[in-house]
């Protein structure tokens, strides 16, 4: 995909038009790590959420307490 870096401001940017933000996930808001390799390439890349440990475990165990009938008739 062919883009133009369009001046915004002082600034230049690069628009992420629908198709774009429809390929990538990425929405007005998002965070991104922009990261510049040798040679000059550009690597954008989302940041998502990330469940803290303790908070991954309490919904574990309430999922498992929720449905423990049904993973006793699966068992």
């Amino acid at each position: 995909m062919l883009k133009t870096i369009t001046k915004v401001g002082n600034s230049q940017g690069l628009i992420f038009d629908s198709a774009l933000c429809e390929l990538t996930g990425i929405k007005a808001g998002d965070q991104v790590n922009v990261t510049v390799h040798d040679g000059g390439a550009v690597v954008i890349t989302p940041l998502r959420p990330v469940i803290a440990a303790a908070d991954a475990a309490e919904s574990a165990k309430d999922l498992i307490r929720r449905n423990a009938d049904l993973f006793k008739r699966l068992a």
